[in-house]
């Protein structure tokens, strides 16, 4: 099951318990479902518990009676003859140009949360956070989708919008945001399971980037100990070290003898010890003076 279908599962399980609240969460479910209008009312959903939420509602909350259409998608519809009741609950008639949101249906603080749970359940998705960060709502109609997005910059969420295909999408992409979001909408266990998810993510990042940075630098490592390898070569068939100054004479067989290690380690292994720049110092001038011999 994906993330998004089990975060659904979970907020079908989640009931409110006050009156006010359920009629919210089924009024974000009808106005995000195929139609919400006397011509059509219907919900079309792949999950079979928010199908049966949504009958339930109804049934409970208006008093009417659905039809199941089950195929690859299960199409929960109102009769005909119940619509215009059904729109009368939530303070429409019908006859409205476009589905626009009624504010008058939220009668306390929690209602415009259920709202949103309903209007997910109905036309949301949330990708797997393994993958990717991002929650959305495929709202019906252009006008409905900036009441929504309204809704949301009023809950304190900063979302977006797009036209995507003919559909009219209000999303957010940072994962701090989404925790938040489900964690409103009464999905609290899927925020924190995408909590885990970040931070195992961190971990394997950091580790990565850890680990590639310690084969860059050792990269560098044996590329300097390569040149200098050559450099000193040069040096052994001109005479060999003893032609070098005395300051010099030492770090060349250090280094001679040691090609894989760090400027850092190659001080401490002199006496006395030398610093890395020191080091770094003194072996650009072993380099210059191999130059010359060999020109």
């Amino acid at each position: 099951m994906s993330f998004s279908a089990t975060t659904k599962k979970r907020l079908t399980e989640i009931l409110p318990g006050r009156r006010c609240c359920r009629r919210a969460l089924l009024y974000g479910m009808l106005q995000g479902g195929r139609g919400f209008s006397l011509r059509e009312m219907a919900l079309q959903t792949e999950h079979t518990e928010v199908s049966a939420l949504y009958t339930a509602l109804l049934e409970q909350l208006c008093e009417v009676a659905t039809e199941t259409e089950k195929g690859a998608f299960t199409i929960v519809s109102v009769p005909s003859a119940d619509r215009e009741a059904v729109l009368a609950v939530f303070g429409h008639t019908g006859g409205e140009l476009s589905v626009r949101l009624n504010r008058g249906n939220f009668h306390c603080d929690d209602c415009a949360a259920a709202y949103m749970r309903g209007l997910f359940l109905s036309c949301g998705a949330v990708s797997n956070p393994e993958t990717d960060y991002h929650l959305e709502f495929n709202v019906p109609s252009m006008p409905l989708s900036r009441d929504v997005l309204s809704l949301w910059e009023e809950l304190g969420y900063d979302a977006k919008s797009i036209r995507r295909k003919g559909d009219n999408v209000v999303y957010f992409k940072d994962s701090n945001v989404i925790e938040e979001c489900l964690t409103l909408m009464g999905a609290s266990a899927s925020a924190l399971e995408l909590i885990q998810i970040k931070m195992v993510k961190d971990i394997r990042n950091r580790s990565n980037r850890a680990a590639n940075c310690d084969m860059a630098n050792w990269t560098k490592v044996a590329a300097a100990g390569e040149q200098h390898r050559r450099a000193l070569s040069i040096i052994r068939r001109h005479g060999g070290f003893a032609t070098l100054p005395e300051t010099l004479q030492e770090l060349a067989q250090v280094r001679w003898d040691n090609p894989d290690v760090s400027l850092r380690e190659l001080g401490e292994m002199l006496d006395p010890p030398l610093t890395r720049s020191g080091v770094n110092h003194r072996l650009q001038r072993i380099c210059a003076i191999a130059a010359e011999l060999e020109k």
